[in-house]
């Protein structure tokens, strides 16, 4: 199909079809995978969640991005070929970095977009800007007439002499009115890092393997941009705890937009799509996200015969490998308000930079005791005892217990002198701080109740997060919250073990 062979009603056609592809992902995925596949592409809400998620991120109104999904989903189809393809369609000179685990995949992407744009008859009819450099042949590394492109390589190989997106530029008036056709392709957008599955499943597990993925993250993918204003778009299944998702959701709270999208639709990810504009059908939670490829039955053999590789890949709960005190499944949750009862607090302060002030909210009800809300923060202690002040104040504990081991003892008596209406009494805990959780595990697991319906990424989840992931081994440092819940547990024990 060229121009010289076009009849008007294919002109017509064209430039109907062109306005549709340009509208959206979503659009242009459905109206090119045929023309690839000669097939509809099967659309289900969860597509429409990713494709809306990436056109914010065309709009420029996201710029860091996670995806988290489960194996043949449609993924790499969507985030990788048909996103650079589309995004080249909108502007022949955004630049592209794409990552994966495999050098031999991120090279198939690479071929696969660079096809799809050269081989593709309609493509070439509606976006005829849209081509290769004359001196253009490799996969590795390719350019468009326009100085766009993509640069395809695996996370640990070599990232030089390319970037993406396009460099922040002042423009004069001498240069709006002598270049008009190059700016009207550069205002749009200008490409980004796409990392499709960084990390193969079988390192996960390995510190060494997965740390220097991480790092490898922070000290040379991330500088690859042109712009500040460069977005950086991971999509990948999860793996374990610390995998890339985690270490960057842990370093950069805040920062990353998250989508998480198991393979068993849950209430989050309803919420999820809510926010992207998705009209979810009534009834799905419980229900496989696209039982087109993978029906109830089959996802449950998945779990029968390695329920680790399922909560991890294909429900986006990492745990880590073995060991677990509080393994998810075995604590107790609820939803909503929380009961009436007696609120207890327990302080565990922060004794290094690295540490969490940790303070679960304990309401004893109903012979239970709810965790209703946490105080779980990095902020310095004259920082945080305004915050304890507002939550005595608000809750009235009958009791406050705060160990008082190192910078304890202080902030314990800043909070008495504040708070004189309420028993805030010191715990002064010795010995390994594991052999103290474990003592409590069974008590814990039979009378505590935490909440199932907190926001994503909230002190909250990450509290949970410590409680979930902490091992029996003693190796995972990060124990503020199991040393804080155990402590808990421990002093209603002892001064409201008639409750129970």
């Amino acid at each position: 199909m060229t121009p010289d062979t076009l009849s008007i009603k294919d002109i017509k056609r064209l430039k109907v079809a062109k306005v549709f592809c340009e509208s959206s992902m979503l659009n242009f995925t459905r109206y090119f995978f045929k023309q690839r596949y000669g097939r509809k592409f099967v659309v289900n809400w969860h597509h429409e969640v990713i494709c809306n998620a990436l056109d914010k991120v065309v709009k420029g109104d996201i710029k860091r991005l996670i995806i988290n999904i489960f194996p043949r989903s449609g993924k790499t189809e969507l985030a990788v070929k048909n996103f650079i393809a589309y995004c080249l369609a909108l502007n022949p000179s955004a630049k592209f970095i794409h990552l994966s685990y495999s050098d031999d995949l991120a090279l198939d992407n690479s071929e696969d977009v660079k096809n799809f744009i050269t081989d593709i008859d309609e493509y070439r009819a509606m976006f005829p800007d849209v081509k290769l450099k004359k001196d253009t042949r490799g996969k590795k590394k390719w350019y468009t007439a326009f100085g766009g492109g993509v640069y395809a390589t695996s996370t640990g190989g070599q990232v030089t002499g390319f970037g993406a997106g396009q460099v922040d530029e002042e423009t004069d008036d001498f240069d709006l009115i002598n270049t008009l056709d190059e700016i009207s392709v550069n205002k749009k957008f200008g490409g980004a890092i796409i990392i499709d599955d960084p990390m193969k499943p079988e390192d996960a597990d390995y510190n060494l393997r997965r740390d220097r993925i991480n790092m490898r993250f922070d000290s040379t993918i991330r500088n690859r941009v042109n712009s500040r204003n460069t977005p950086i778009i991971i999509i990948m299944q999860r793996l374990h705890p610390e995998d890339l998702t985690g270490y960057l959701l842990d370093v950069e709270p805040g920062e990353w937009e998250l989508i998480s999208l198991p393979a068993v639709v849950d209430e989050r990810l309803v919420e999820s799509a809510k926010k992207y504009g998705v009209n979810v059908p009534d009834g799905v939670v419980g229900q496989p996200l696209w039982e087109f490829k993978m029906n109830f039955d089959e996802l449950m053999k998945y779990k029968r015969i390695n329920s680790l590789v399922f909560e991890r890949q294909y429900m986006q709960d990492p745990q880590p490998l073995e060991g677990l005190i509080f393994p998810k499944s075995e604590l107790n949750y609820f939803s909503g308000e929380c009961p009436k009862g007696i609120p207890v607090f327990y302080a565990d302060p922060a004794d290094t930079g690295d540490d969490n002030y940790s303070m679960p909210i304990g309401i004893i009800a109903n012979g239970k005791v709810y965790i209703d809300d946490v105080l779980f923060t990095q902020d310095n202690l004259t920082q945080v005892e305004p915050q304890v002040i507002g939550l005595i104040n608000k809750y009235n504990p009958s009791r406050v217990f705060i160990e008082s081991n190192s910078f304890g003892r202080l902030h314990m008596a800043q909070i008495k002198r504040q708070a004189r209406r309420t028993s805030v009494r010191g715990v002064k805990n010795t010995g390994n701080k594991i052999m103290r959780v474990l003592a409590e595990e069974g008590w814990i697991k039979e009378n505590f109740v935490f909440r199932k319906d907190y926001r994503p990424q909230s002190p909250y989840e990450k509290f949970m997060k410590q409680i979930w992931w902490v091992l029996k081994n003693g190796k995972e440092i990060r124990d503020d919250a199991p040393d804080s819940i155990a402590g808990l547990s421990q002093a209603i024990r002892l001064f409201y073990r008639g409750m129970f």
